[in-house]
């Protein structure tokens, strides 16, 4: 029998048992369709972090209190306890770091904005002059703050484009008043769309001079700094030198942990992606347990499907068929049908994968190599478990065989 014959026999056996069949097939289904689902939303979120959420210059080091990735109660109470950073911190950083091309900080609040009778909740962002170029920002109309406006606390304000969408729909907003917390700033640029990281808007926020921030929330809050080295290559040196710095000014020992969190592009992807790893491998292991029930589910059947045949192969045997023709029958025939769970599977899972992309803010990508993957296990399982029904279909004896009813 030659193995495209095989491969019809299969077809031919499924279309007859048709619930019977989907039933087999349940557990193989399940299986790769978890895969294919899993891995596409992974590998969309991993696409989707390094190009919106950790999207800083791979030559950009940050300096935070805390580290911006919690992965514990513990850690999070110990960050609670560190000493906040301040702008004489960012200028001894930028004193010290011969490795560094600039340094500048950053601080939050929120608060409400407004321009005639309307008004929004925005993020309040106090910059300094080195902000916007470390932070990749990019001007629609007007220009950033300088370091005059920052030196001297000047009430202007540059606005992401929610802030023009809601406040200014039909009038152009530079150099007009906008009220910033019950005070006018006059509006010297608009900043291009980012759009959204899950969700959630990036462009709905002010930023006003650092100095004038703190005069107006408070200069004892912790303030982020970051500091763009010379080129790649010098990222490690200036890392150094701002950590032995800081180190210094907080005069902690050489055993001492560092109280301040100094992170890279790098260092997130690298946390985002143990994260994955870890969310991953026990998706897979759940999938793997569905997969072997369904290659069991798989055996039992062929099995059935033996015993069902036995005549048919009594006879199969007495015109000429040898043991190999048997046993590869029937582990095409068992491998056919897992096949073709593993088809369903890949589909259903692509289907749920868009789904979550089309109506919630989780981004999927479906790869190639996941879809071969699923095909390749599910076909393997039809094998592995076909092995025992072949083989003893291949064992029976003809004249046995031709007598059974």
């Amino acid at each position: 029998m030659s193995f495209v014959e095989a491969v019809g026999i299969a077809l031919s056996s499924l279309r007859a048992n048709r619930l019977r069949s989907l039933l087999t097939l349940l557990g193989i289904v399940i299986g790769v369709m978890a895969v294919i689902a899993v891995v596409s939303i992974i590998s969309g979120l991993n696409d989707y972090v390094a190009g919106k959420i950790f999207n800083l210059g791979p030559d950009v080091v940050t300096v935070t209190r805390m580290s911006p990735v919690i992965t514990s109660l513990d850690e999070f109470i110990e960050g609670q306890r560190r000493k906040n950073l301040y702008l004489s911190d960012m200028a001894a950083i930028r004193a010290a770091c011969a490795n560094c091309k600039s340094v500048g900080a950053s601080v939050n609040a929120r608060a409400r904005v407004k321009f005639g009778r309307d008004y929004l909740d925005s993020e309040i962002r106090g910059f300094t002059a080195e902000m916007p170029a470390l932070r990749g920002y990019e001007l629609q109309a007007g220009r950033f703050l300088t370091e005059y406006d920052v030196e001297h606390a000047r009430n202007v304000v540059v606005i992401g484009t929610d802030i023009v969408d809601n406040l200014f729909p039909f009038v152009d907003p530079i150099g007009k008043t906008l009220i910033v917390d019950d005070r006018p700033f006059e509006v010297i640029g608009v900043t291009t769309k980012q759009g959204s990281v899950l969700g959630q808007s990036q462009d709905n926020w002010v930023t006003i001079p650092i100095t004038l921030h703190q005069k107006m929330y408070g200069a004892r809050r912790s303030v982020n700094i970051y500091a763009k080295a010379l080129d790649e290559a010098h990222v490690a040196a200036a890392e150094s030198e701002i950590r032995l710095t800081l180190r210094a000014r907080r005069h902690l020992s050489y055993e001492a942990k560092d109280d301040f969190a100094l992170n890279t592009n790098d260092n997130f992807l690298q946390i985002w992606a143990n994260i994955s790893r870890a969310f991953f491998a026990v998706t897979i292991g759940i999938a793997s347990i569905s997969l072997i029930v369904g290659g069991i589910v798989v055996m039992n059947i062929m099995l059935v499907s033996v015993t069902e045949r036995t005549r048919e192969i009594g006879i199969r045997k007495a015109a000429g068929a040898r043991r190999n023709d048997i046993l590869t029958q029937f582990l095409v025939e068992s491998s056919t049908l897992a096949l073709i769970g593993g088809m369903i599977g890949v589909c259903f899972g692509a289907s749920i994968a868009l789904a979550v992309s089309t109506f919630t803010p989780l981004p999927a990508s479906i790869k190639w190599w996941a879809v071969v993957l699923g095909l390749t296990v599910s076909t393997t399982v039809g094998l592995f478990f076909g092995i025992y029904p072949a083989k003893k279909a291949a064992n029976l004896d003809p004249i046995v065989a031709l007598r059974y009813e």
